[in-house]
């Protein structure tokens, strides 16, 4: 009997060099293989017959091929393959399907599954683009043991379609051989690590079961459950998986409650260097959630707080108060932002708010000068700094912290979590070896040790995040979400139109600019073609200050010119010397100027859609109407137009979430591999919310210790089981 941990290599039929193959889709072990699930099912049970089609259909069909050749057209080369029962015929068609030349031979048995469609001149049906297999030689009587094996996996049964590895050479065919084998050599029980309780709770069957029904249907298995991954034995395996992610996240805010922190004391004296900066009276949600931080920084264990809110619900300010508490207490605060030009807002900020209280903020990016960035890590080093802001250079080895008490991370999905873990041990100890707590008129104790007490660390984005995505990429931290916009704040009113109607779109903007308000136009700088798309920005520019609006103050701002004149544009833009600004995407965040209520963005179907949902959210910060316009130009495609449909449909940023979510799916959203994203085998985070939330639910039931109904035999056996089984899946959870 092979057993789940044992080597792929050694499963009948694959040996080292199939091994490798595997290994390309992350296939190691038997466990790894039998979870390599099918993406479809076809229902061979019933398949149809030739005569029973009806066009609009689809369909499962078994016969024989008859003809097969390539004919070219003038717009393209067209495989056409015949099929036959009898004297019954199916017309197949492939376009640019020159690759299926030498694929078909007469008398083959082939499985069809495709659309039925009339062809074009309105005759007989035919499948176009079908997917297929080839099955087997018709009337074979001679076919050896395996080979009827193979047969009677293909026909009269509900069929799994798995995807081709190893550059196709391992087919969906060979798939469903070599995992009816590892079945079979499967041991018949296998150890449930799911403790029973939680077993009764959502009614799971026994893993064992579960496998063979989800690449073995019963003949019985509802189709439509099949494809949506609803069956018994797929919502037991993507329940397991959820159930071990979420019980890594749970140990993991255990042990972070255990560590050492700071204990910071919330005074009378930081209560009134907090309202003393308050530029306006906050909301009641700004109050609930700075109360919920404060909460936890007045706690002996480090802070982990992920801060929530949409465009211009006034993260910074909070997260400025919080900086204060910890600055009161005597301690350095590290704000890190993902670019340049972000980080130059929340330096020109802190000092605008900070400074004349009296704090002393420091900027340390890449760019700067290496006197002065030298100068800038001295000061740091020696605690003159008390705020330091800055990008990924904080996390350099050179900058040294001298009493390091919180960590600020915003952005946190353009970071990795190994960035965000290295800032937090920025920390360092006295040269005593002692930690290093003491503070001036407000001491706090904390405990004597070898090493320096965790930093609190606060989370914050402006990027919406689904539930969903929060309780697995962000499920180590606690969750403040600030749910309501500060007032005199407008609604921006959105629409979508073509460059064809650019003079409208001028016009109305002149008016803004007469009626003494001011004007964003933005142009996409896409990565891979940078210098391009800056010249498209720069001729527009040109185009605007002197052809269309000659008698306008007309000004530029892109990521390339220098950070002093970056920052004498932005200030004349704030004075409101500036009427119209075009600007590449360095404007998507950071940029608060309440008399500005137009955003023009050309070529709006290039943007993504929590990019466009930014971009909108510089507009409608003072008490005029605001109004964002959509410019596309050339053909939008399927996904563009439901990108821009919902930014004129609705401004919940949580809903744009939701949809870009969907759109991209949870590796695209933030970028898998960066944002330390689980890698999921079975799960779908869009499609097992319902899962999600449960396992989030009775992991930490599971966790709060034994009790009548949960022995600490089968949590040591869930928490062994999550280490071995599944520890590939989080990264984020190990690395903090």
């Amino acid at each position: 009997m092979l057993q789940p941990s044992t080597s792929v290599q050694y499963v009948k039929g694959i040996g080292p060099k199939l091994a490798e193959l595997l290994a390309a889709k992350d296939i190691q072990t038997l466990d790894d293989l039998l979870h390599y699930l099918p993406f479809r099912y076809e229902d061979r049970l019933n398949p149809r017959g030739i005569a029973e089609l009806r066009a609009g259909e689809m369909a499962t069909v078994i016969a024989e091929v008859r003809t097969s050749g390539l004919f070219r057209t003038r717009r393209m080369p067209i495989f056409q393959m015949t099929a036959g029962q009898g004297r019954t015929r199916l017309k197949c068609i492939w376009f640019n399907a020159t690759y299926l030349r030498d694929k078909f031979k007469p008398g083959q048995i082939v499985a069809l599954y495709g659309k039925v469609e009339e062809d074009y001149r309105g005759g007989e049906l035919q499948l176009t683009q079908p997917q297929f297999e080839i099955i087997g030689e018709a009337d074979n009587a001679s076919d050896s043991a395996e080979q009827k094996l193979a047969a009677s996996l293909e026909i009269g049964r509900i069929v799994p379609i798995y995807e081709s590895a190893g550059q196709g050479r391992l087919t969906s065919r060979w798939f469903r051989r070599i995992i009816h084998t590892a079945l079979e050599n499967l041991p018949p029980d296998l150890p449930d690590p799911i403790p029973a309780l939680v077993r009764r709770h959502l009614s799971l069957i026994p893993p064992r079961e579960a496998l063979q029904r989800v690449h073995w249907p019963e003949p019985g298995e509802s189709i439509h459950d099949l494809q949506s991954s609803r069956t018994p034995a797929h919502v037991r395996l993507i329940f397991e998986e959820l159930f071990f992610v979420e019980l890594g996240l749970e140990l993991k805010r255990r042990e972070q409650k255990a560590q050492t922190g700071i204990a910071f004391q919330l005074d009378d004296r930081a209560r009134a260097a907090i309202k003393k900066i308050l530029p306006f009276h906050p909301t009641a949600a700004q109050k609930r959630v700075l109360k919920e931080i404060a909460s936890d920084m007045e706690k002996p264990f480090p802070m982990r707080r992920l801060l929530q809110g949409d465009v211009g619900s006034g993260k910074t300010i909070i997260a400025f108060e919080a900086a204060i508490i910890a600055m009161e207490n005597g301690f350095q605060v590290a704000l890190m932002a993902p670019t340049e030009i972000l980080a130059q807002q929340h330096y020109f900020s802190a000092r605008r708010i900070l400074e004349s209280a009296g704090y002393r903020v420091v900027l340390l990016t890449g760019s700067m000068e290496d006197d002065r960035k030298r100068e800038t890590r001295r000061h740091i080093a020696q605690g003159n700094a008390q705020l330091v802001i800055g990008t990924h250079a904080l996390i350099e080895q050179k900058v040294e912290f001298a009493k390091l008490g919180m960590v600020i991370v915003d952005e946190q999905h353009r970071f990795g979590v190994l960035q965000r873990f290295k800032l937090m041990k920025k920390s360092s100890e006295d040269r005593t070896g002692t930690a290093r707590v003491a503070t001036g008129d407000s001491p706090v104790q904390a405990e004597q040790s070898s090493a320096a007490p965790e930093p609190d660390v606060l989370v914050m984005t402006a990027t919406p995040i689904p539930r969903t995505l929060a309780l697995t990429l962000y499920g180590d931290l606690d969750v403040s979400v600030i749910d309501e916009m500060p007032p005199g704040r407008t609604s921006i009113v959105t629409r979508c139109v073509s460059d064809e109607r650019s003079p409208e779109v001028w016009e109305f903007v002149r008016k803004q600019v007469a009626a003494g308000h001011q004007t964003y136009v933005v142009y996409p700088v896409i990565e891979e073609n940078e210098e391009t798309e800056l010249k498209a920005a720069m001729k527009m520019y040109k185009e605007l200050s002197k052809r269309i609006f000659p008698d306008l103050r007309v000004a530029v701002l892109h990521g390339r010119m220098e950070p002093d004149l970056k920052e004498q544009v932005m200030r004349l833009f704030q004075r409101g010397e500036i009427d119209i600004l075009v600007a590449t995407t360095v404007i998507e965040v950071g940029v608060d100027v309440s008399n500005a209520t137009v955003m023009v963005i050309e070529h709006a179907e290039r943007f993504g859609l929590a990019q466009l949902h930014q971009l909108r959210g510089r507009i409608g910060r003072g008490a005029a109407k605001s109004y964002c316009v959509l410019m596309t130009g050339g053909k939008v495609s399927e996904d563009g137009e439901r990108r821009l449909d919902a930014m004129v449909r609705t401004s919940d940023g949580f809903q744009i979430a939701e949809l870009d979510l969907e759109l991209r799916g949870p590796g695209e959203f933030f970028g898998t591999r960066q944002a330390g994203m689980p890698s999921f085998q079975v799960a779908n985070l869009i499609r097992d919310r319902q899962l999600l939330e449960a396992a989030k639910r009775e992991a930490a039931a599971v966790l709060a210790g034994p009790d009548s109904e949960i022995t600490q035999s089968e949590i040591d056996l869930a928490l062994r089981h999550m280490r071995t089984r599944w520890h590939k899946s989080y990264g984020l959870v190990e690395v903090g």
